[in-house]
């Protein structure tokens, strides 16, 4: 006895073949609507394309899937019998895909900007934290300042909002900022002085400035009420570098709370007038609203909860 190997095209070799995934999908559409105008708009295909993928779909198989009747369509018993198949089977595909895009987005690394100064003495340090609660979660740490682009491969920013944001980019708030006027602790009784029982600025204080936020001084002095004398001043490339030379005794920094209390903490730095709200806040930029039970949702609420037990130790 002989076998054609390949076999004839109607030959029971043959009945196991799946005919086209775009023929099926047109079936399912016009099946489910029962219109084959609404199935074409839902699969961005013309009326033409669906109605001859449907024909062709019932030519292959040998049976009528639709009653045509008046511009209307009906679905035959082999028709009910097909849909039940292919809307079950593409339901399953269309859930593994989806657990295997969640999945990825799982695994894959995410990307955190912050901003430099607050990512080196801050978020850096407390980091570990992080690890230990979301071992499974791998995040990335890049500093980076000003307006943020998300299409870069960032994925969230930490920003103070001293500048204007694009209304497609969300914020989250994480902790308002406030500031003080920081030194060396053995530095402060030449540099601050007492009045009416109140810390006050020595007008022969040296001023530390830094050309990331030139209007510091002025915006805490405003806010405190304090008067700004002519006095030695140095200014400073980074904001950084401004606070590493108030801990080296080179003069007065304006420190905001949240940079400097693991210095005051540590005994390297005092505030001797204490921190004032300047107005601003830092908040997680996202590109679009954060959903629950998300990597990005990890993120915010440690952030959060971070800063409040920071907050909760300082008081």
């Amino acid at each position: 006895m002989f076998s054609d190997h390949h076999g004839e095209s109607d030959s029971p070799s043959n009945d196991a073949r799946l005919p086209s995934l775009l023929a099926l999908r047109c079936f399912e559409a016009a099946a489910r609507l029962e219109n084959f105008s609404r199935a074409a708009d839902e699969l961005h295909l013309t009326h033409g394309a669906v109605s001859r993928a449907v024909r062709a779909l019932e030519d292959d198989l040998g049976v009528a899937l639709f009653e045509r009747r008046s511009r209307r369509v009906f679905l035959t018993d082999a028709g009910r019998r097909l849909s039940q198949a292919v809307h079950d089977g593409l339901g399953l595909m269309r859930q593994a895909t989806r657990e295997l895009r969640a999945s990825a987005r799982q695994a894959r690394q995410w990307v955190l900007s912050c901003e430099p100064t607050l990512l080196m003495r801050w978020l850096i340090p407390r980091w570990p934290d992080f690890r230990a609660r979301h071992p499974g979660l791998d995040v990335h740490l890049v500093a980076g300042g000003g307006p943020v682009a998300f299409d870069s491969g960032i994925d969230l920013a930490i920003r103070r909002d001293d500048f204007a944001l694009p209304d497609s980019i969300h914020a989250m708030p994480l902790f308002v900022e406030r500031v003080g006027a920081v030194c060396r602790p053995d530095k402060s009784a030449a540099w601050f002085a007492a009045r009416k029982g109140q810390k006050c600025l020595r007008p022969s204080a040296p001023r530390l400035h830094t050309r990331t936020r030139p209007n510091a001084w002025r915006t805490w002095a405003d806010i405190s009420g304090q008067t700004l004398s002519r006095a030695p001043e140095q200014s400073f490339e980074h904001f950084y570098f401004s606070l590493q030379a108030a801990v080296a005794g080179l003069g007065v920094a304006i420190g905001p709370w949240h940079l400097v209390q693991d210095d005051i903490a540590n005994g390297m730095l005092v505030a001797p007038m204490g921190f004032v709200e300047d107005g601003s806040r830092y908040c997680l930029l996202s590109p679009a609203p954060i959903r629950a039970d998300t990597p990005a949702a990890a993120v915010l609420e440690w952030l959060k909860t971070t800063a409040a037990l920071d907050r909760l130790r300082a008081d």
